[in-house]
C-alpha cells in the first residue's frame, strides 16, 4: 500500500527529530520509505509563544493495515519522547498518516484521509513537492488545495 505521512518538530533539534523519525519508520519490518519532501518551517498553528515547526512529508509503500502503521508512528512518537500535554503544543515529533492508498478511514483511533490536511500548507505543499498530481481521496487535486490556502509564512529550507 502507498502511504503518505507527515512529520513535525519543534522541539530538541527537530531537523534531527525527523530524520530520527525517518530512520525508525524505514528500519520497521514492512515499512519502506521511498520518497522525502523539502523540509519545510511554519509558525504554530494556533499562534502561541512556541518556536517554529519543522515538518516534512515521506512517501511509505507497506503492507501494514492503516492502523497497524498508525501503531508504528505512535511508537516511534513515544521513543522520541513525544509528550501530549495540550492540542497543537509544542513536541519533539508528531507522525500523522496523511493518505493510505484511496482508502477513506473514520474510526475513533485513525481519520483518512487526515481531517486537518486540506488546511495545513506545511503538509499539502511537501506532500505535492512529491507527488504534484496527486488527488487526495474524497477532497480532490492537490493543487486546487494548496490554492486556498495562505502559504506566505511557509518557507522552504
Amino acid at each position: 500500500m502507498l502511504a503518505y505521512i507527515g512529520l513535525g518538530s519543534n522541539l530538541n533539534n527537530p531537523k534531527q527529530q525527523i530524520k530520527d523519525a525517518l530512520i525508525a519508520l524505514n528500519t520497521t519490518a514492512d515499512v519502506k520509505v521511498v520518497a522525502l519532501s523539502s523540509l519545510y518551517q511554519s509558525p504554530p498553528i494556533d499562534g502561541t509563544k512556541q518556536p517554529d515547526y519543522i515538518n516534512a512529508v515521506c512517501e511509505v509503500h507497506t503492507h501494514l493495515t492503516a492502523l497497524e502503521l498508525l501503531y508504528v508512528c505512535q511508537n516511534i512518537e513515544t521513543k522520541q519522547h513525544r509528550v501530549r500535554e495540550k492540542k497543537w503544543g509544542a513536541r519533539t515529533i508528531d507522525l500523522d498518516i496523511i493518505t493510505y492508498g484511496v482508502q477513506v478511514i473514520a474510526s475513533k483511533q485513525l481519520m483518512v484521509p487526515h481531517a486537518e490536511m486540506m488546511n495545513r500548507a506545511f503538509v499539502l505543499v511537501p506532500l505535492a513537492e512529491i507527488e504534484p498530481d496527486f488527488k487526495v481521496p474524497v477532497l480532490g487535486p492537490i493543487q486546487a488545495l494548496i490554492d486556498k490556502l495562505d502559504t506566505s509564512t511557509l518557507i522552504k529550507l
